[in-house]
């Protein structure tokens, strides 16, 4: 029986690839702003970045699905996804972060007040690592559905609320102050917190399973922070201090930032085991 290696060609409308993948709209998706060459480039990363925002905020949607259900296999193997993805979203850096600060103000002005910080989906992925903010959804208001969906996600419980259920559910004792703190506010420390992980971390054959899922969630935490700072100094190199696009404190902003570890009792906890 003889195989035609020839694929088919022939396609009545579009091709399945084309209606899978929506390469076509993906494609026509720039329209730069300046005549600068190098804006391009600028505009494709950030929108590529928007595309990793979205499948990351999948991920821990999905992990925190499977946390409430206590199914901690599924969160880890999400989370773990999940990493890889950052790793791919931090790589996006690359081509943005040997700008010179005459080639970003090139077509700096075809932003306008267009700034990084009013990503809705970045947004989305900061609330469920516990930085919530009411004031961030302030930039969406004149978008409704996206506003909703903020709005919606800062009232309902971050990754880490899931966990410290989970860690409470399995018999560990998680203040009920933590557990039943308002999960639209920003996550704080909380010492009997940081103490639980020591706990969990100083017997491995009794809890092998929690230190597996708190690995994986210290993997996003990295690479959350690998995020911030490699931001900032991309931005250091292309700006200075100048102040950031849409009135952002710029570098300034971006610098407090870099400095804080989301899960901060899974790395504080180190010290003490």
């Amino acid at each position: 029986m003889s195989h035609d290696a020839t694929p088919n060609l022939d396609f009545a409308g579009t091709t399945p690839y084309e209606d899978y993948v929506q390469a076509d709209v993906l494609t026509h998706l720039q329209h730069p702003r300046s005549k600068d060459p190098g804006e391009m480039v600028f505009l494709v990363t950030t929108q590529v970045m928007e595309l990793w925002f979205t499948v990351i905020v999948h991920e821990w949607e999905t992990a925190g699905r499977a946390l409430r259900e206590d199914r901690i296999p599924a969160a880890v193997d999400a989370l773990k996804r999940s990493v890889r993805e950052l790793e791919a979203l931090n790589a996006s850096w690359k081509p943005l972060g040997q700008l010179t600060p005459a080639q970003f103000n090139a077509y700096r002005g075809a932003l306008g007040e267009g700034s990084g910080f009013q990503s809705a989906m970045y947004r989305r992925m900061e609330f469920l690592l516990g930085e919530k903010s009411a004031s961030m959804l302030v930039p969406h208001r004149g978008a409704p559905r996206v506003h909703a969906e903020l709005e919606k996600a800062l009232h309902e419980p971050s990754l880490y609320d899931e966990v410290l259920s989970l860690l409470s559910r399995r018999g560990l004792p998680v203040p009920q102050e933590v557990l039943r703190r308002d999960p639209a506010l920003r996550y704080e420390p909380d010492a009997v917190v940081e103490r639980i992980w020591a706990g969990v971390y100083a017997e491995p054959g009794r809890h092998e399973e929690l230190i597996r899922l708190g690995e994986a969630l210290t993997d996003v935490g990295e690479l959350v922070w690998r995020w911030r700072n490699d931001h900032l100094v991309a931005t250091r190199r292309a700006m200075g201090s100048k102040t950031g696009t849409g009135g952002s404190a710029g570098v300034a902003w971006l610098e407090k930032r870099a400095v804080k570890n989301v899960f901060p009792e899974l790395w504080t906890a180190r010290s003490h085991v």
